[in-house]
Parts: C-alpha cells; sequence; structure tokens
C-alpha cells in the first residue's frame, strides 16, 4: 500500500512556483500565459486560495506540465 502524502494548497503552490522559476517567467509572464491575474499567481504561490480543477490545469499548461505531474510534485 503506498504511503500517505501531505498534500495541500499551500504544497501546491510551492511546487508551482517552482517551476515557474525553473522555466525563468516572472509572476507576471506566468498569469499572462495561463489567463489569469498577477495577483491571483502570488495568492497560489503563498498557498493562500482554494483553486479550481480548471485553474490548475492552466497553471500546469502554461508550465508545460500535466496536471497530474504537477500534483504528484506538490506531493
Amino acid at each position: 500500500m503506498p504511503k500517505a502524502t501531505r498534500f495541500s494548497r499551500r504544497t501546491f503552490g510551492q511546487a508551482v512556483r517552482h517551476c515557474r522559476e525553473q522555466i525563468g517567467l516572472s509572476q507576471e509572464e506566468f498569469a499572462e500565459k495561463a489567463g489569469i491575474h498577477r495577483t491571483y499567481v502570488s495568492s497560489i504561490e503563498l498557498g493562500k486560495v482554494n483553486l479550481g480543477i480548471e485553474v490548475a490545469n492552466q497553471l500546469a499548461t502554461a508550465l508545460g506540465k500535466r496536471l497530474s505531474a504537477l500534483v504528484e510534485k506538490a506531493e
């Protein structure tokens, strides 16, 4: 049986930030690419908001990743 993981909006936000920084995008550039507001990106990366699956998928797509890979990174 696989070990339980600690997934939270904070760990998801950290994964998003790490991936964004790896590809060299500012929050503003990333927000534009994802189709959301820069301040929302900041809130996501800080783990301050609960986001829906559609927004999460937009983030993954803007990072050039599958949503499942982004979630796995956050676990």
